[in-house]
């Protein structure tokens, strides 16, 4: 008896109350061989008798609609009922799967409408319902008592069968009206149930085809899923699987991000007009100039004012000895000495054109960017020598430093934003207008140079100011943007 029930019993809580059972009956049946026959134990032996005798008809069969078959049978005849029916839990309806001596029955007659309603009360209300009810019942059985003024008169006795604390199936059983079910009845009925139970919900789930056995492993899973426990670990991956979908199929703004430094587009030299020395400065970096109006600086003139006042006596010189070679008949040394008075003019000329070039102009408006001399004044200088730098107002222009492994991605015409170290809440809106093509070393890393034309402009921006500049590059997966560098990484250290 006892490996028939292990093999058929599975379910630990049934096991534990089916293994008291069995205890009591066994240590009744002791007794009543030691001590002598009593009534009471006699009953018990035989209610242990019919529930064994159940459960050896239901474990004969292999299939879920024999075995309900059976064990229908099987109560009717042990209990003298007219009629036992099995109904299972389908969704939130019972529908009756087997009939006790009925081999074939439809859901549209009324009677197993009614049985099927009967059903659904016991299990609405997880008890059992034995109609007629006592006075002291606190159950509802307005439905066992419709079943019994329809089809009857008779008394009902439904039973829910659980695992693990959940009803999944209801049985119910039908006697004429004279005859009620007692409590040795009920007792009997509930150790059958707790005996064949465990068997019965076993082969409904195996006896089924293969879809609907994935379907019900799909329903349990999800159950699982958006069912009340485990409540934070459900969150936490509901959390982690969102995060993952947005960062796979969300796009954001794909960016260049580097340093930049503003510099003049243009640029005007001013270089030293002749040799000579550095008298005065009046202009510091970063003053505005105004073109041929604002002195840059002066340079001393006093050896070219004697060199003029030597020329302007040899050619007084010269033009006396050609009168008076004239004057004498001597053309050709009246002639000689014209020419020379001439090329002494020119050398006076060219004394006043440097006298009036000592006074160094800017040719063009903008602001002074090179030239602080004011620490050189009364040194020397030489022609060409370059003194001052102006760039024009407005000519600024930025050079981002490109890393090595996003310069592919910028383009020619491209569009971003510049922000200053001095002024970080301000963007400056640029556009990319040259790319150079050789790569330089800067900070032992790869860069490349790209030359932005500044769309907008501010007074305050001067050459020389640096700061962070982003080139929009599209728009990417944010996964892809923040684990782009890994990715390189690690190919480059797979590659082969």
């Amino acid at each position: 008896m006892a490996a028939a029930f292990l093999i058929c019993a599975p379910d630990s809580t049934a096991l534990e109350a089916v293994r008291e059972r069995l205890e009591i009956g066994l240590s009744m049946v002791t007794a009543s061989e030691t001590r002598g026959p009593s009534p009471a134990k006699g009953v018990a032996v035989e209610r242990l008798r019919q529930a064994l005798e159940t459960l050896a008809a239901v474990n004969r069969h292999h299939r879920f609609g024999s075995t309900a078959m059976a064990l229908c049978n099987e109560m009717a005849s042990q209990l003298r009922c007219e009629r036992v029916t099995v109904g299972w839990l389908k969704g939130r309806y019972v529908c009756v799967k087997a009939m006790s001596h009925t081999d074939e029955f439809s859901r549209k007659m009324r009677v197993v409408q009614d049985i099927e309603a009967v059903m659904e009360e016991c299990l609405d209300q997880d008890c059992e319902i034995i109609y007629p009810a006592m006075p002291e019942a606190t159950y509802v059985s307005r439905s066992a008592a419709e079943l019994s003024k329809r089809h009857g008169p008779v008394c009902l006795a439904s039973f829910p069968l659980r695992r693990q604390g959940e009803v999944h199936a209801v049985m119910t059983l039908e006697r004429p009206l004279g005859r009620p079910f007692a409590l040795e009845d009920v007792e009997t009925v509930r150790l059958s149930l707790e005996l064949c139970s465990a068997r019965l919900l076993a082969l409904h789930q195996e006896d089924r085809w293969v879809g609907a056995k994935i379907l019900a492993g799909l329903r349990r899973m999800l159950a699982g899923l958006v069912g009340p426990r485990h409540t934070w670990a459900k969150v936490t991956a509901v959390f982690i699987c969102g995060a993952m979908l947005f960062l796979i199929m969300a796009k954001g703004a794909y960016r260049a991000e580097a340093s930049f430094v503003l510099e003049g587009a243009e640029r005007q030299v001013v270089p030293a007009p002749f040799d000579g020395f550095i008298e005065t400065v009046d202009v510091e970096v970063g003053d505005i100039i105004e073109a041929n109006s604002t002195v840059l600086a002066e340079l001393d003139t006093v050896e070219l004012r004697l060199q003029l006042a030597t020329a302007k006596a040899e050619k007084a010189g010269y033009l006396k000895q050609s009168a008076a070679a004239m004057r004498d008949g001597e053309t050709a040394e009246a002639q000689i000495a014209q020419a020379s008075a001439e090329m002494a003019q020119a050398q006076m000329d060219l004394y006043l054109h440097m006298i009036e070039q000592a006074r160094i102009l800017s040719p063009l408006t903008g602001t002074l960017v090179e030239g602080d001399l004011k620490r050189r004044i009364g040194a020397p200088v030489k022609t060409g020598d370059v003194l001052f730098e102006v760039m024009p107002l407005g000519s600024l222009r930025a050079a981002l430093h490109v890393a090595e492994d996003q310069i592919v991605d910028v383009q020619v015409g491209q569009e971003g934003y510049l922000a200053t170290a001095s002024y970080p809440e301000q963007r400056i809106r640029f556009r990319v207008e040259r790319i150079t093509p050789i790569a330089e070393v800067v900070s032992r890393e790869n860069i490349f140079k790209v030359y932005v034309d500044l769309l907008d402009t501010h007074p305050w921006m001067r050459p020389g100011m640096e700061g962070v500049g982003k080139i929009e590059l599209g728009k990417r997966s944010y996964a892809w943007i923040w684990t782009r560098k890994i990715l390189n990484w690690v190919l480059m250290k797979l590659w082969w």
